[in-house]
């Protein structure tokens, strides 16, 4: 019965602590119940609360059994009508029990729902209860928003085209986001991304957790944003050294610039001759750990020296190690206010009962729940891994500690991330640099942008910001760019061109594109780095719109995403 426990404390009890829902539930040291478990349940149990409080009203439950609270309620009402297993918890526990003398009345409940929406499978009573919730919530949520799950073909294991064959030969292609969550056979369903290569979506949900292709590191699981930096700083191509990834853990960005680099090589699966090496460290030795295993699973050891526990403002540019990179890849640590459920833990919409003071101390209550027990939900789709099982579910620049998110702490952020990457500038042979965070606050993204162009070793060496026609083809196409903000958001002014605005990349929650809010950036220097501070004055260009800048807004009119 723990998990059902620590699913309601886990909806009711504040936090102080940042990181998105997931992510809490993942380092929480309080839950008896798997992360996995309690996550999959109330994922689950959120698609289904507006008809599960429809089937308890009517059956009326909660004025006959007093031990249930309405949320408690709802999460065992959902596994007993709807998990193939039934309630997770012994036949004989009283709360089951509570739940389990009301079968025929709950059926029968469950049933004239579904009647009254016309549904024969529940596939169709699941969308239509997913149009209702939307309708409920009103068009200022965005009803129409898909947030997909997104898929990267890892390059140094395999390629597209074999996976087309295998993982994907059952998929059918379509041209929107919203066609991936429309009728019955949307698990089968996929979409080429057009900005990030060997990118595909599928419906949010599909479990690819049991596939060979995931289990050999063939595919791997990684928000589109996350992929712009990689893709940013290395293009469709890289020759021009080794690259260092300075705040890497769990490591989908390193791997992302080693398939990049396998690809780019024309190197068949299996084969690894690619001469770029990648340096790629966490300063908390935990998470390298995590970073080593991800780098072995996708098969890039042989070009990735992990460097455990490093910090990256604590290497030395010098370092004889390093002499030879010239492109950095950097994400480091930021406020993560773009990460989807990051401010909200689900909203449920409960049964008409009364909340007792204590639900939110459930937490602590009940039998101990064995850990190795599977969560299963509808069609008895198999609950996400812990971290540990998985290569890529961690958030990459999370909320580093337990500090409240305010203007003070943006402050502090911003200036770390200043610092993190005037330290990259100065490695000797950089030429290229990409900076990103997930955060949607000027303060942590085009004030840095401006902080760093106007640093000492930024001027001395020549350093800008990479302009729009520049960047690779697909991120050209990208039709959200940087804020012009001339207001000094955190006590910082932005002071940036209209080139270097346009140079800056954003994503936002809740738009079509069917990402959490993003920035990136890259930073790109000319010469051999002999330049003075009269670069400066060459890279102001405020009428620079690029010469395909219409054709690529007409391109950027695709309608392919509906959220």
């Amino acid at each position: 019965m723990s998990l059902y426990y620590d699913a309601a404390a886990a909806l009711t009890s504040p936090s102080s602590s940042g990181g998105s829902f997931k992510s809490r539930l993942y380092n929480s040291r309080t839950l008896k119940a798997s992360p996995a478990q309690v996550y999959a349940l109330v994922t689950e149990a959120t698609k289904w609360d507006i008809l599960l409080k429809e089937v308890i009203d009517q059956a009326g439950i909660l004025k006959l059994e007093p031990k249930l609270t309405p949320l408690l309620s709802l999460l065992l009402v959902h596994d007993h009508l709807l998990a193939k297993n039934g309630i997770a918890a012994p036949a004989s526990h009283p709360i089951r029990q509570a739940v389990e003398r009301h079968r025929v009345r709950l059926k029968g409940e469950f049933t004239k729902a579904r009647v009254r929406r016309g549904c024969v499978t529940i596939p169709e009573l699941k969308e239509a209860v997913r149009r209702e919730r939307l309708s409920v919530q009103g068009a200022s949520a965005n009803a129409d928003a898909v947030y997909p799950r997104w898929v990267r073909i890892n390059n140094a294991r395999t390629t597209m085209e074999d996976q087309l064959k295998s993982t994907f030969a059952s998929y059918q292609s379509v041209e929107t986001l919203k066609e991936l969550v429309v009728g019955d056979e949307k698990q089968t369903k996929m979409r080429f991304d057009p900005h990030i290569p060997d990118l595909v979506a599928v419906a949010p949900g599909v479990d690819f957790s049991t596939t060979p292709a995931y289990k050999k590191g063939e595919i791997i699981l990684q928000d589109k944003a996350s992929c712009f930096p990689a893709y940013l700083l290395l293009g469709e191509g890289w020759d021009r050294g080794d690259l260092v990834d300075g705040c890497a853990a769990p490591g989908n960005k390193t791997t992302h610039m080693a398939s990049l680099l396998y690809k780019a090589s024309s190197i068949s699966a299996g084969k690894k001759n690619v001469s770029p090496r990648i340096f790629s460290m966490d300063a908390s030795a935990v998470r390298a750990k995590t970073l080593q295993k991800m780098v072995s699973t996708a098969g890039t050891d042989e070009i990735v020296t992990v460097l455990p526990g490093q910090d990256f403002l604590a290497l030395d540019p010098e370092d004889p190690r390093f002499e030879n990179v010239t492109g950095l890849l950097l994400d480091p640590s930021c406020s993560g206010s773009g990460i989807i459920g990051r401010d909200d833990v689900p909203q449920l919409i409960l049964p008409a009962g009364k909340t007792t003071p204590g639900q939110a101390k459930m937490g602590n209550q009940g039998k101990k729940r064995k850990r190795n027990d599977t969560y299963r939900g509808n069609n008895d789709t198999q609950a996400e891994a812990s971290p540990s099982q998985l290569p890529c579910t961690t958030a990459e620049n999370d909320l580093p500690n337990n500090e409240p998110l305010n203007q003070e702490r943006l402050v502090k952020l911003s200036n770390l991330q200043t610092r993190i990457v005037e330290h990259a500038l100065s490695f000797p042979s950089a030429t290229h640099i990409s900076y990103s965070t997930c955060s949607i606050h000027v303060t942590e993204n085009e004030s840095v942008v401006s902080r760093v162009l106007e640093s000492d070793v930024a001027k001395r060496r020549g350093w800008r910001v990479m302009r729009r026609d520049e960047q690779p083809a697909g991120l050209r196409k990208w039709k959200y760019r940087g804020i012009k903000s001339e207001g000094g958001e955190g006590g910082h002014s932005v002071k940036l061109s209209e080139e270097e605005v346009e140079g800056c990349l954003r994503c936002w929650p809740g738009d079509e594109e069917g990402t959490g809010g993003f920035f990136v950036v890259g930073f790109v220097r000319d010469g051999d780095g002999s330049a003075d501070a009269d670069n400066r004055d060459r890279r102001v260009t405020p009428d620079y719109r690029g010469d395909d800048h219409e054709d690529d807004e007409d391109e950027d009119e695709w309608e392919g995403f509906s959220d």
